[in-house]
């Protein structure tokens, strides 16, 4: 017979039959490959088979015996269908119940040997009986005396449980995986011999025959190992070779200029504080290079990243280069154009010395306006294509917008600096669009990578910097400014919401402001969204933060506070209706704004003291950071209540974390900790499989997958001797990061 292929459809494996394949479908499972790769998410330990007279209450255990009689009723008060069976061996009778399976009854007949599978229940009367168990018939094919678990499925050995759900079963799945186990497998391995035995991993045909059906717990456990390994192993390669071709490429060496920036520093009316410093430092040091900067900068809401990008965009621009500063939304954009403002007109001002460089000019391009700043009070509206000219001439330095600037109907003269807020990654396909050109020492044309630098203020735990983001390199800033006031926070159960309510009306009677967040109502029909893919899951996910929304507001509106002003905001708005509403908010035309996690990363509005969240329990603790970041941006006191209804201990141990909470940083460690890194990442598709992600956990193996990544590499940069794992790579590539 031959070779089975990791691209064999799977209706050509015996047994599958249709109907159970097309619900694998709705999962993405297809082939051979797929399967395989549809990992257990635990084992049943079925492997010791006890005497019927050996067993207890509660207990998981397997037995082995003949059936004796087996029958089947229908339970009118339970509206049910119920079989029961009596199983029999060498030192005892038991009882077997099975409900609305009444095939079972033609298929377990009297006289029949089987292995029964299950846990061990007291009925009323005190006597014992298995409830549900699974049942597997006994074959003298299934005898090994090696492997007590050969040729079996369900029972009398460590039993693999998948993902269920309607009609999907782990005893369907673990049929169809025998039968291809039951042909020789066409696996290439592309790990390199030395790491796997360097790590004491099993080779990828053991591997994948013991993630399925592991003779022992260890077995499991190394196989896991293994493939989780090889995701964070491909992804450390992936990311240190990145690294590599971004070094080997051309950028403008940006001379530090230590004077110019201390005056610009001398103008701020605060001091930088010593983080901001040093990051600032960093920055400095990395656009001297004449190869290209690929940066994050990190720092809780209002740390002051904006200031240190603006220092590096001004300088810049005093060596005649322009900076791109892009940002989610247009609102935001506008946001970070005006704090602009604010510091040259801070900068200009008492300004004598002829030597010193003028401020550049600046401009705003949204959707709706184009915008040019030249100096304090010097600002003028443009059209479009007049905007796009100055940008094109040069004459404008810095240009703030959305991620529209890299559109090719934008030509900027000699790019020099991209600034990014929120996005961790810019691409080399999208720094290639943005590259100019000149000539190089020898005459011949030479392409120019603009400098990169990311700002985030969602706190990434170390162990996710050394994977995921491994490419980039990292500056903090560890500390608010001084004198922010201390954001004030309350973990609000039931009984304490009336009075909170009354807090929030008073302070909006002292003029000032509210958000109200809504957690993501669980959906009925979970099942639907668990198998859902893609844009059609997060359709439906969208659809129940719409209901939650709604829900709130009109409670809000017509409940608690008919006499105060509130709007809605929702992830299903057309983005200027989102902006328009957060502009309104701003100025004060609404006092409270009910919203969903769209304003995790959100505007400024200084005049907003209260984050009211409800649910909390159902957010992640970073995500708890970032909202309650939104509040205490201004000169008055500044509160966060944290609603809850759970009266759960590890709840109230998780939002307690928060009130204490004085760094993102080790916050988002603990929540990477409680909850993984698929939580932490929320709806953003990494492209990492669920084992790889449960990796990012364990901080032993992500720097042993990168110390090997890093030795590998330095000894055959082109992995000319490791085909397979090229291949292995190159796909990877193309998977994760589509550019």
């Amino acid at each position: 017979m031959a070779e089975l292929r990791l691209e064999t459809p799977l209706f050509e494996i015996v047994g599958a039959r249709a109907p159970f394949l097309r619900r694998l479908e709705k999962l993405g499972i297809k082939t051979v490959g797929d399967l395989l790769w549809h990992f257990p998410v635990r084992y049943e330990d079925y492997s010791k088979i006890y005497k019927i007279a050996e067993l207890e209450p509660g207990q998981q255990a397997t037995i082995q015996g003949v059936v004796e009689k087996v029958r089947a009723r229908h339970s009118f008060r339970r509206h049910m269908q119920i079989v029961e069976g009596v199983i029999a061996d060498d030192t005892g009778s038991i009882r077997a119940v099975w409900f609305n399976q009444p095939y079972l009854a033609n298929v377990l007949k009297a006289g029949r040997a089987a292995n029964f599978a299950g846990k061990v229940s007291v009925s009323e009367e005190g006597e014992l009986y298995l409830s549900h168990p699974v049942h597997e018939m006994i074959r003298t094919s299934n005898v090994d005396a090696e492997d007590p678990g050969y040729g079996l499925r369900h029972t009398g050995r460590l039993v693999p449980v998948y993902p269920e759900t309607r009609g999907l079963t782990s005893r369907g799945i673990r049929f169809i995986l025998q039968n291809v186990f039951k042909r020789d497998l066409d696996l290439e391995e592309w790990i390199p011999e030395p790491i796997l035995a360097e790590f004491s991993f099993p080779d990828v045909h053991e591997a994948i025959e013991r993630v399925h059906f592991p003779r022992e717990a260890d077995e499991a456990a190394r196989a896991k190992a293994r493939f989780s390994f090889e995701e964070l192993f491909l992804l450390q390669l992936f990311n240190i070779r990145q690294k590599s071709k971004l070094a080997a490429q051309q950028a403008h060496a940006i001379p530090s200029d230590v004077e110019r920036v201390k005056n610009l520093l001398a103008k701020l009316p605060f001091e930088l504080t010593p983080s901001q410093k040093k990051s600032l430092y960093e920055i400095m040091k990395d656009i001297e290079r004449a190869r290209p900067m690929n940066r994050l900068l990190q720092g809780d809401v209002g740390s002051g990243k904006t200031v240190v990008a603006a220092v590096a965009a001004i300088i810049a621009a005093d060596h005649g280069l322009q900076t791109a500063f892009m940002a989610p939304t247009e609102i935001l954009a506008r946001q970070h154009f005006e704090t602009m403002k604010k510091l040259f007109t801070r900068f200009a001002d008492g300004e004598t010395d002829p030597n010193t460089p003028k401020n550049p000019a600046i401009g705003l391009l949204t959707g709706t306006s184009a915008i040019v700043f030249y100096e304090k009070d010097m600002e003028a509206k443009l059209s479009k294509p007049d905007f796009k000219t100055k940008v094109e001439s040069g004459e404008i330095k810095i240009v703030f917008g959305t991620h529209t600037l890299i559109q090719k109907s934008i030509s900027f003269q000699k790019l020099g600096l991209v600034i990014v807020d929120e996005q961790h990654r810019f691409g080399v396909r999208q720094r290639a669009e943005l590259a100019s050109s000149r000539k190089g020492a020898n005459g011949k044309k030479e392409k120019i990578i603009p400098h990169f630098l990311s700002m985030s203020a969602t706190p990434i735990p170390r162990t996710l910097m050394l994977s995921i983001f491994g490419d980039l390199d990292l500056s903090l800033i560890t500390e608010l400014p001084e004198g922010r006031k201390e954001i004030q926070t309350k973990i609000v159960s039931p009984v304490e919401r009336a009075g909170v309510y009354d807090f929030v009306r008073s302070e909006v009677k002292n003029g000032r402001q509210v958000f109200v967040i809504c957690p993501r109502i669980e959906p009925e029909d979970k099942e639907a969204i668990d198998q859902a893919k893609g844009a059609a899951k997060f359709q439906m996910q969208k659809k129940l933060d719409l209901k939650s929304v709604k829900e709130e507001f009109e409670k809000l509106r017509t409940k608690i506070f008919p006499d105060l002003r509130i709007a809605m905001l929702h992830g299903q708005m057309k983005g200027k209706e989102k902006e328009d509403i957060m502009r309104r908010f701003k100025d004060r035309e609404f006092d409270i704004l009910v919203a969903t996690s769209v304003v995790e990363v959100g505007v400024d509005v200084p005049n907003a003291t209260i984050m009211l969240i409800e649910g909390a329990d159902r957010f992640g603790l970073a995500q708890l950071y970032q909202f309650r970041g939104r509040v205490g941006r201004g000169e008055h006191q500044s509160y966060c209540f944290l609603f809850t209804d759970s009266k759960s201990e590890s709840t109230g141990a998780r939002l307690k974390a928060i009130v204490e909470a004085k760094n993102g940083f080790e916050l988002a460690e603990k929540d990477l900790e409680l909850r993984g890194p698929g939580q932490f990442f929320g709806d953003v598709q990494t492209g990492l499989p669920d084992i790889a992600m449960e990796a990012l956990k364990n901080p032993t193996m992500v720097q042993g997958s990168r110390a090997v990544a890093m030795k590998l590499l330095q000894e055959n940069p082109t992995l000319a001797s490791y085909a397979p794992l090229k291949a292995k790579l190159e796909a990877f590539h193309k998977k994760v990061h589509q550019e």
